[in-house]
């Protein structure tokens, strides 16, 4: 059963510089947004040559790499899908012109499969969710901070519900950092893992705990 992380935030919250710790001999990012990384020397990092990189958005194809790795590349301990949500706004486009609603119960079928395929691979394999938030509000004025998701049926099925560990990504005084449990969001991490309410951002550090919470 492999490990399966969530880390969400809003833009520039952070979420994809938080990788930058992580051995690029043994991480596969996935960049849907293809915007690249965010942090000096990246490039030479990650790239086709090292063949740790790809640029596509199409869920059925990222959901064959993640497979395809997992079974096939054991070196890969990591992979990184940078975001879930450009996946699904890609084929919302894509499909801008069918009309009905079997279209929106397509991709709530595809995200949520590949969600939960991603749990059924080798154990050694850390597969990383990246996304955005939306923070809603209210009647009352309550805020409440989840995964931003296309269409009303991924909002129903929680897509949260498929993740132990829910980390969101947050500016804080010029620091960025997780929160490891909620306060009004879908924060959520094993109990005990991380005695504090907000950790460095640094995905790296974050596996070698769960993987130390497990062992």
């Amino acid at each position: 059963m492999s490990r399966v992380i969530c880390v969400a935030g809003e833009s520039g919250a952070g979420k994809t510089t938080s990788l930058r710790n992580l051995d690029p001999k043994t991480t596969y990012i996935i960049d849907t947004d293809r915007k690249g990384l965010s942090w000096k020397g990246w490039k030479s990092q990650y790239n086709k040559d090292n063949k740790n990189l790809t640029q596509i958005s199409d869920v059925n194809t990222v959901s064959s790499i993640i497979y395809n790795i997992a079974n096939k590349a054991p070196h890969i301990k990591t992979i990184v899908i940078d975001t879930i949500n450009t996946m699904m706004i890609d084929d919302e486009f894509k499909r801008s012109k069918e009309k009905g609603y079997d279209k929106w119960l397509d991709l709530a079928t595809s995200v949520w499969e590949m969600v939960s395929a991603a749990h059924l691979y080798r154990e050694d394999l850390n597969i990383v969710f990246m996304a955005h938030t939306q923070t809603e509000r209210d009647d009352s004025g309550f805020m409440f901070t989840r995964i931003k998701t296309s269409g009303k049926k991924l909002d129903k099925i929680v897509l949260e519900s498929k993740f132990t560990t829910v980390l969101i990504a947050k500016c804080v005084s010029d620091k960025y950092v997780f929160e490891t449990r909620s306060r009004n969001s879908t924060a959520k991490s094993p109990m005990g893992c991380f005695t504090d309410f907000e950790i460095p951002n640094d995905l790296n550090e974050v596996i070698k705990k769960l993987e130390e919470y497990e062992s």
